[in-house]
């Protein structure tokens, strides 16, 4: 699995950090998501699919390699 985000079009929600906090974070200053593990482990990962499916912005994109 690789992740990857796009800054501009995340609206700062924090779904993300909600349904996988090992993965995702964001910025104290606006909110924009920050990306903790591009790669996440296994134990992981159904909690990042799930943060791509619940961001309003669609800035999440999870690629299945």
């Amino acid at each position: 699995m690789k992740i990857e985000i796009d800054e501009d079009r995340c609206i700062g929600a924090g779904q993300c950090v909600l349904a996988a906090e090992a993965v995702f974070d964001q910025r104290d200053e606006d909110g924009v998501v920050v990306l903790l593990d591009a790669s996440p482990a296994p134990e992981h990962q159904d909690a990042a699919r799930q943060a791509a499916a619940l961001c309003p912005a669609a800035a999440i994109a999870v690629r299945e390699d």
